[in-house]
């Protein structure tokens, strides 16, 4: 194309017309935004105290046997906060060789909500596993000072590939996301909740994840049925939930 039809394309009126309004907009939206009192960035709400100082004295039956950290910083880096707690629980009210008679509790807090993190469907997949099922799912809590229906995302991971004798393993994955003082059980219903609340100056959210196992004798490890896991669950959120509301996660209210 010629010099001058260039030119003459660039001057044309409806082009003119198009580049002004995208130059008043990137300007004058903010502007815009803030006039009606909303807020595109939100300020960070720190926790009311660190997930490192969860009392492990208020976890009931529950015996925390270690507490891993992420080996590596591009891990954390990933994860996209340094506010994170996974430990390893043991049931001490179930038998033995209950296969819910451990837990992975594996919870993250972000104080600057501009993104919704990792989750498991994308975590485990990315390790290695197959996604068989996923189901959103709603747990009724009925617990001394903490009764709720939950919204959770129930997910069953099997191995992708297995040799001609192997066991077929699956193993549920549990997790809900906590946003501004709302529970949500999937990413869209998470963002949902955060662009609810446009005229907020702060947001916050926390993911809380967990998966039930057990060892045999020989160190491998075996996993609950759906109504094994769907009750261990909801004993678990009885404790875990109310101890994260009252001491760990800002009161959205005040």
């Amino acid at each position: 194309m010629k010099a001058k039809s260039v030119i003459k394309l660039y001057i044309q009126p409806a082009f003119l017309i198009c580049v002004s309004v995208l130059a008043i907009s990137s300007v004058g939206m903010p502007l815009l935004i803030k006039g009606l009192g909303g807020y595109l960035k939100k300020e960070p709400l720190p926790l009311k105290k660190s997930l490192d100082f969860l009392d492990e004295n208020s976890l009931g039956s529950y015996k925390v046997l270690s507490k891993p950290k992420i080996a590596y910083d591009e891990v954390v880096e990933s994860l996209g906060t340094e506010d994170y707690i996974q430990w390893i629980l043991e049931d001490t009210q179930v038998p033995a060789d209950s296969s819910v008679r451990k837990c992975l509790l594996f919870v993250t807090y972000y104080e600057l909500p501009d993104m919704v993190p990792h989750v498991p469907e994308e975590c485990y997949v990315g390790g290695g596993s197959q996604l068989i099922n996923s189901q959103g799912l709603t747990l009724e809590i009925d617990g001394k000072d903490f009764s709720k229906k939950i919204p959770v995302k129930y997910l069953v991971f099997g191995a992708k590939e297995r040799a001609l004798f192997d066991v077929d393993v699956k193993y549920p994955v549990f997790y809900l996301f906590n946003v501004d003082g709302v529970y949500a059980n999937s990413r869209d219903d998470a963002r949902f909740v955060l662009s609810k609340n446009f005229f907020r100056e702060y947001s916050y959210f926390s993911k809380v994840e967990w998966k039930f196992f057990n060892n045999t004798e020989f160190n491998t490890q075996f996993y609950p049925s759906e109504k094994d896991a769907f009750s261990a669950s909801r004993k678990l959120l009885s404790i875990i939930l109310p101890i994260l509301e009252k001491r760990h996660w800002p009161d959205w209210e005040q």
